[in-house]
């Protein structure tokens, strides 16, 4: 990729941003969020963005802060499509994650509302994540967007993540690189991780608290995410799909879960259709005799089990709609509109 000042990719990241942080309490405000005020003095609370390019593991990260999975996690980019808050509550703050889309060069209508939900993260945010992927050399998209961080915040709020120092292919190549992430933004702090076994993750914790102001919480102390049932339900069959058809499909699946009733005390129903663009794909995600299908409603099934600590009957099925992702009513029918 080059290094070359890419216009197309600025333009994408330009439009207008408010680089001053909104006060909380309109921000609540507009979100319909009614914040608590009874809280312990000294009490601090924020909303952390999490920003960077595709798969340099921002929701596995929230995931292993939280403790619990919130956001669905797969080594293929892309994986996050929507803005998902994860909240961490304790006595003394509540810290409130914005987990974002890889910011990315868009393709189609899907690609650009990813891009845009990714930007609209910066906006208020009173600490940036910025992470990049110490198994790899910094590329372009990992300058231009760290470059647009710096323009659109203060360096104080923002930390440079390294994650997955212990994943570099070349060894001998490791401190070449670590000085080229070191330079992206060599004015902020940065912090060595391997968020999927949770080293440093306690020291960025710190960092975070540091730079919160005071202030009261938003959410209920039990509250971890923003999402409905629904929607994490539908993440987790997404996730399933990316593992199980990993070479096969692409991005090119939705999912809607169109029944979730508690049927008796103990079990809940939920039925959901997967959505492709191709019956080529369709034929893939169903497998032999029903095999595949079989594979990924078993294993979301058990994911959803744990989630929502209930036994589950899962119903799932696979349907055709052409094109979908260059279709702004099917978009906004499956939550994927700003």
């Amino acid at each position: 990729m080059s290094d070359k000042h890419d216009p197309e990719f600025e333009k994408m990241l330009t439009k207008a941003l408010g680089t001053t942080a909104d006060d909380q309490i309109d921000r609540a405000v507009a979100e319909d969020i009614v914040p608590d005020t009874n809280v312990p003095a000294g009490h601090k609370s924020g909303f952390v963005a999490v920003i960077g390019k595709p798969n340099v593991g921002k929701s596995t990260l929230m995931n292993q802060i939280l403790g619990e999975k919130v956001a669905i996690v797969s080594p293929k980019p892309q994986t996050t499509r929507i803005r998902q808050l994860g909240i961490l509550t304790r006595e003394d703050a509540q810290i409130i994650f914005v987990d974002t889309p890889g910011i990315h060069r868009a393709q189609d209508e899907l690609g650009g509302f990813m891009v845009e939900v990714a930007k609209a993260a910066l906006e208020g945010a009173d600490v940036i994540l910025f992470l990049t992927d110490a198994s790899e050399t910094p590329t372009a998209i990992d300058r231009q967007v760290a470059a647009y961080v710096k323009q659109v915040s203060d360096h104080s709020k923002v930390i440079h993540v390294l994650n997955k120092v212990d994943a570099q292919p070349k060894p001998d190549q490791f401190q070449k690189d670590y000085d080229l992430h070191r330079a992206l933004l060599p004015e902020v702090e940065l912090i060595s991780t391997v968020a999927t076994q949770g080293h440093n993750v306690p020291l960025l914790l710190e960092k975070i608290l540091e730079r919160l102001p005071e202030g009261p919480r938003y959410y209920p102390p039990d509250q971890v995410s923003d999402l409905s049932m629904r929607s994490i339900v539908g993440e987790m069959i997404r996730e399933q799909v990316l593992k199980f058809t990993y070479q096969e499909i692409p991005y090119a699946i939705a999912v809607d879960v169109e029944q979730f009733k508690q049927r008796k005390a103990g079990l809940i129903y939920i039925a959901a259709t997967i959505y492709t663009e191709r019956e080529s794909q369709k034929k893939i995600i169903i497998g032999k005799k029903g095999e595949m299908l079989k594979q990924i409603s078993s294993a979301a099934r058990q994911d959803i089990e744990t989630f929502l600590e209930s036994k589950v009957f899962l119903e799932v099925w696979v349907k055709v709609l052409p094109d979908w992702r260059r279709d702004p009513e099917a978009l906004k029918r499956f939550g994927y509109k700003l």
